[in-house]
């Protein structure tokens, strides 16, 4: 079992920037390769980026390519996602999900209970 816990967020203006981080319980958190998703009012959640168990690969949703970076820092079994430039529209509540490095297809093992992210134009 591993869990999860989101923190970082709040509200903030249209161009600046935050940082949400996401510990884990896991002793194995190298393991799992880590995700951030998003969930607005009346939307469906949507993929946001994620991150090798090593770190050494990233893919970004289109949205926020070039605006956002994840990294992660196994030794304190903690990733995190830097928000820069954001916009009204990056309004949602964040979530951090653990995908067990093995699984097959795109489905999350684990995910956080979410961190709220407003932005005000």
């Amino acid at each position: 079992q591993v869990q999860l816990v989101e923190s970082g967020g709040g509200l903030v203006q249209a161009g600046g920037s935050l940082r949400l981080s996401c510990a884990a319980s896991s002793r194995t958190f190298s393991n799992y390769n880590m995700g951030w998703f998003r969930q607005a009012p009346g939307k469906e959640r949507e993929f946001v980026g994620v991150i090798s168990r090593g770190g050494g690969s990233r893919n970004y949703a289109d949205s926020v390519k070039g605006r956002f970076t994840i990294s992660r820092d196994n030794a304190k079994n903690t990733v995190y996602l830097q928000m820069n430039t954001l916009k009204p529209e990056d309004t949602a509540v964040y979530y951090c999900a653990a995908q067990y490095y093995l699984r097959v297809g795109n489905e999350y093992d684990y995910w956080g209970q979410g961190t709220q992210v407003t932005v005000s134009s």
